[in-house]
């Protein structure tokens, strides 16, 4: 949900799959910093505990940023790259309270 601000909050899900854990997470980290360009910043990565999944808060000035960051062909590319190896991810708009 877009805030009065104009701010778009997401939290991501993302499941690595077994045996491509390390793989998934050097993707994360190449995706996440793709988020500036898009006017997208990441407030938190957790990691779970058997490290087969994560979770990002992610907030983006605004809708347009989240759409261009999803059409971003740097994140295409890496994503492709991956194979069966890619990360399944759920995302989730969210508001406060």
């Amino acid at each position: 949900m877009t805030d009065a601000a104009g701010v778009l909050t997401l939290v991501a899900l993302v499941e690595f799959p077994a045996g491509a854990e390390a793989a998934g997470q050097r993707y994360e980290d190449a995706v996440l910093a793709l988020l500036g360009r898009h006017g997208g910043h990441l407030d938190r990565r957790l990691r779970g505990t058997d490290g087969q999944a994560e979770v990002h808060v992610i907030r983006f000035d605004g809708r347009a940023g989240y759409e261009s960051f999803l059409a971003d062909p740097d994140r295409a590319a890496l994503r492709g790259a991956l194979g069966q190896s890619a990360p399944t991810t759920r995302v989730i708009e969210v508001r406060e309270g």
